[in-house]
């Protein structure tokens, strides 16, 4: 089995790596090419569920740790 990691960025997204498959609460699977994704938490994303960027203008602030 392959690792799978997730890393929450301070002020940012979730990242995923690792071999995953996404699925949305309908059973619907997303697709993206590379070994990672970045998943919004911000929630200003314009293609969520993936980051765009879009939590710098938001000014979005979360520091979380374990």
């Amino acid at each position: 089995m392959a690792d799978v990691t997730a890393k929450v960025n301070d002020n940012g997204p979730y990242v995923i790596s690792g071999d995953v498959t996404l699925v949305d609460p309908e059973g619907n699977s997303f697709s993206w090419q590379g070994t990672a994704v970045a998943l919004c938490r911000c929630g200003q994303s314009a293609n969520k569920p993936f980051c765009d960027g879009a939590h710098k203008d938001a000014n979005f602030s979360s520091e979380v740790r374990a």
